[in-house]
């Protein structure tokens, strides 16, 4: 049932690496949801590595994190609508989803870090 599950994040990171390919800075994002994608595809396989797994779910909550300002400004907002549109018209729609990626992202990396033995190394 676990790797069912590593399988889907796999694909699911891959698809949302792929809808960023259009984004004004996709590089960034297509590498960074493009790694999870991997990590998640390794697990697949047997060769999963908590410790970077672990590293890669704090380095995308620093990242995470650099967003909240916008985050904050959306509640003050009233929480407006982020889904009427792919287009993001509004600054704060961005924003807010960008956030709400990256934190999906973190929180499948820590179930994956913390899913993952202790002696599952990559290499071994």
């Amino acid at each position: 049932m676990k790797k069912i599950i590593h399988l889907l994040l796999a694909l699911s990171f891959l698809a949302f690496a792929y809808l960023n390919l259009n984004d004004p800075d996709a590089p960034i994002w297509v590498l960074g949801y493009g790694a999870a994608a991997l990590l998640f595809a390794l697990a697949v396989f047997g060769r999963a590595d908590r410790r970077i797994s672990g590293w890669y779910a704090v380095a995308m909550a620093v990242w995470m994190l650099t967003l909240s300002r916008g985050m904050i400004d959306w509640f003050r907002m009233g929480m407006p609508s982020i889904t009427g549109t792919m287009q993001a018209h509004e600054p704060h729609i961005e924003v807010v989803r960008e956030f709400l990626g990256l934190l999906i992202a973190v929180l499948a990396l820590v179930w994956l870090t913390i899913t993952t033995p202790r002696e599952s190394r990559m290499g071994r």
